[in-house]
């Protein structure tokens, strides 16, 4: 008998401890919803600083000549190159088996519905030779 006190003021303190730890994840999920402020100045600063760059005449973004821009766009063509990772010669073989037997695989496919679809057609239709 005074085991099973024991149990049921047991059973009751869990019960409290429960409702306690659920109040807690209830004040925890309110707090996710509100927004969380990231230091909103700092990007409003880089904005105006943006937009008084954005100010430039025509005259001085036409200042670099042609070849220069040719220039640049290949100086920036070779180092978008340097970043792509080249496959091996292995990978480069298993890749194109791969893309030539989905092609095989496709057109079978398609000549096939194809001659299908055209013997359905003189079928219905008749043949007029």
């Amino acid at each position: 008998m005074a085991e099973s006190k024991r149990r049921s003021e047991d059973a009751g303190d869990d019960r409290l401890n429960d409702e306690t730890v659920d109040d807690v994840a209830a004040d925890d999920a309110t707090d996710a919803e509100e927004p969380v402020s990231r230091g909103g100045t700092a990007t409003r600063a880089r904005a105006k600083a943006e937009s008084a760059d954005d100010k430039k005449t025509r005259k001085d973004t036409d200042r670099v000549g042609l070849f220069a821009r040719i220039g640049r766009f290949f100086r920036e063509v070779v180092a978008e190159l340097r970043k792509v990772i080249w496959p091996t010669r292995k990978e480069l073989l298993t890749y194109t088996a791969v893309v030539v037997t989905f092609v095989a695989v496709m057109l079978t496919i398609v000549a096939g519905l194809d001659y299908a679809f055209a013997k359905g057609v003189l079928f219905v239709f008749g043949n007029p030779s």
